[in-house]
């Protein structure tokens, strides 16, 4: 696949980067790190762009392992729903099998029913 270069500016400093990635997704991943940046510098005058890198990495982190803990959740929880409607799809199988075995049944009685 092709690399494309894209041209970030993240806090006054460029940053280039070759990607396969569309440009557009990039430019607004740079977009939201710029802007979390700025905006934890803000708050925390004191801090340096590194520590203020350090934080956004932080809160990244985090918000990739809750949201890759929420997707397995929902995984678990579609695989648990699957297995169940298997086994009503099962349960309905059997019970109409049993249907045709009691009308048959019950033709067959009232065949008998007429003959006497």
């Amino acid at each position: 696949m092709e690399k494309n270069r894209v041209t970030l500016r993240i806090c006054g400093l460029s940053y280039t980067i070759l990607t396969e990635d569309d440009p557009d997704y990039v430019e607004e991943l740079g977009e939201l790190i710029n802007k979390e940046m700025k905006s934890i510098g803000k708050e925390s005058p004191t801090l340096s762009t590194t520590q203020c890198a350090v934080l956004v990495a932080l809160d990244q982190a985090d918000a990739c392992k809750k949201a890759t803990a929420s997707a397995d959740n929902l995984r678990a929880q579609i695989k648990d729903y699957l297995e169940d409607s298997a086994r009503a799809r099962m349960e309905v199988d059997v019970a109409r099998r049993e249907i045709e075995r009691l009308n048959k049944e019950i033709s067959n009685l009232r065949n008998r029913l007429a003959n006497n």
